[in-house]
């Protein structure tokens, strides 16, 4: 191990051929779980991929088929060339800084573990702020609540509030046939097809009001919110692996807030409310969207962990 090590840390920066080789040694050497997650976390902060260690760990949870607490409970355990062979693969990718999410084919997203895929977007630990505050507002409500989720993806926001809330009925649209595969897949997964309407089309489209509900107590929506020239600059797991269409809003990226702020009223139940997650700088601008509506009392701005604008609360004023 000490001189796979060595090597890896002399080699660290020679040419792809050299580093192939190098990926090599791991079919080469006996390696137990615990040396297996030490190198391939010194590989992946070598390498500059997000959360060297917590990636190890679900690749290396993924192959073995173990849960990551397993990982440590089994450090001596030997790991077989099959094994190894599909680690390889899998390490030699996320050094390339494709998604370890899209790897696996999982995620956690507020303590739930969900499917998700190259059409969906991966969940954020920064819209759990969102679908904290949702859950809070329809707990302090009576009677049965229905909810609708605009831009769902692989349907977290929806699968997380009728988890905690199980007498919610919930409509979650998106405009992407491949997003919806992913919800559907994880309102399955999570048995919640009682509470959960999964709808193909843009935003409110394919809501037919009166019909499918009389009203929402309340509208969440993740949007896409990324202007062209921010696009221009994301990182290159976000550009090159997740999907545009989840993204982009224009030159602004104020396209989609524009359109819920015109169309949100007729859905929405007098004293029900609008809460939208928004970019970190976005906050006073689509604030200004939701006042400008007319139809709104108080419109709040709510910061993440990381002091940066997170959530817009608006709430319908009762005629």
């Amino acid at each position: 191990m000490h001189r796979v090590s060595a090597a890896y840390g002399q080699n660290l920066y020679l040419g792809a051929e050299s580093r192939d080789a190098l990926y090599d040694l791991l079919l080469m050497a006996e390696w137990t779980i615990q040396r297996l997650l030490n190198w391939v976390t010194e590989h992946f902060t070598a390498k500059g991929v997000d959360s060297p260690r917590l990636s190890a760990e679900l690749l290396l949870s993924d192959v073995l088929e173990l849960k990551r607490i397993e990982l440590y409970t089994n450090f001596d355990r030997a790991v077989g060339s099959e094994e190894l062979g599909r680690l390889r693969e899998l390490v030699r990718r996320a050094a390339e800084h494709e998604p370890v999410a899209y790897l696996v084919g999982r995620c956690e997203f507020y303590s739930l573990e969900l499917d998700v895929t190259r059409g969906c977007m991966i969940p954020r630990p920064e819209t759990e702020v969102l679908v904290e505050r949702a859950i809070e507002f329809l707990r302090g409500r009576s009677g049965r609540q229905f909810v609708c989720d605009l831009c769902t993806g692989c349907g977290c926001m929806a699968v997380a509030i009728a988890k905690n809330l199980p007498e919610t009925r919930i409509i979650a649209t998106d405009i992407s046939s491949e997003a919806l595969s992913a919800a559907a897949a994880n309102v399955e997964k999570h048995k919640l097809e009682r509470q959960i309407e999964l709808l193909c089309g843009d935003l409110f489209d394919p809501i037919l009001p009166q019909l499918d509900v009389s009203g929402f107590d309340l509208i969440v929506c993740n949007p896409p919110y990324v202007s062209a020239g921010e696009y221009e600059r994301l990182a290159r797991h976000v550009k090159e692996f997740e999907p545009a269409l989840a993204l982009l809003a224009g030159e602004d990226g104020l396209d989609v807030y524009r359109r819920i702020a015109r169309e949100a009223e007729r859905f929405l139940k007098a004293d029900a409310a609008l809460m939208l997650e928004v970019g970190y700088a976005q906050g006073p601008a689509v604030k200004g969207l939701l006042e400008e509506a007319g139809v709104f009392g108080e419109v709040r701005i709510e910061k993440d962990f990381g002091d940066n604008d997170r959530v817009v609360t608006a709430v319908k004023r009762e005629k």
